[in-house]
């Protein structure tokens, strides 16, 4: 097994301080503004764009996170029921513009679930979706608005988002050869495919 570093801590930064100038600039600054993040990394990530985007603009933005566990399409083929966590929406989001947060962007099949968890909470204005890295491989017609990193990969591989909050350090790697030690990537998007396409990215 080997791993390639794909982003540092500060690239990531970097992508993270940009995405949140492209989120202010789309949106006409931040007013109706709430940024979702997708369990675990996802979280973290909408937790720091927040920060980002209240040093451009001097305002907060409200940040909530979403478990997605109940509205997997893969769960009859699991062998264990999903780990459920509590889903926290800041405010009532209907009418509101959302920014879906998270880590990787893979099959597309965690976004679809997040799109379906998120509509309990109330009718958006509209859904945009911000990825640090997008790797490819889409099953379902799903594109990111905002995305810190495009990485061709192959199916093979395993994309590694690591954050100092969860895993102690900020860095993305990609695996190839074998489980990945450390952080498993992707977690929101272990709604994978049917054929088992599981834990390397969304």
């Amino acid at each position: 097994m080997s791993e390639k570093v794909l982003m540092s801590a500060v690239e990531m930064k970097r992508a993270l301080v940009r995405i949140a100038h492209e989120i202010v600039e789309r949106n006409h600054g931040c007013d109706d503004l709430v940024l979702v993040g997708l369990y675990t990394r996802g979280v973290t990530l909408a937790e720091r764009l927040a920060r980002a985007i209240e040093a451009i603009e001097g305002t907060e933005v409200p940040v909530g996170s979403l478990d997605i566990g109940l509205y997997r399409d893969d769960l009859l083929y699991l062998e264990l029921p999903p780990k459920l966590r509590r889903s926290d929406i800041p405010s009532d989001i209907a009418g509101k513009r959302v920014v879906l947060v998270d880590d990787v962007l893979y099959t597309g099949r965690s976004v679809r679930a997040a799109m379906d968890a998120l509509v309990d909470f109330g009718r958006p204005e509209y859904v945009q979706l911000a990825v640090l890295v997008d790797r490819g491989h889409r099953e379902l017609p799903i594109r990111a608005d905002y995305v810190g990193k495009n990485l061709p990969t192959s199916r093979a591989e395993e994309v590694a988002v690591r954050l100092w909050d969860v895993d102690g350090n900020d860095e993305v790697v990609i695996v190839r050869g074998g489980k990945q030690s450390g952080a498993e990537t992707g977690d929101s998007e272990r709604v994978s495919s049917r054929r088992g396409d599981h834990g390397t990215g969304k």
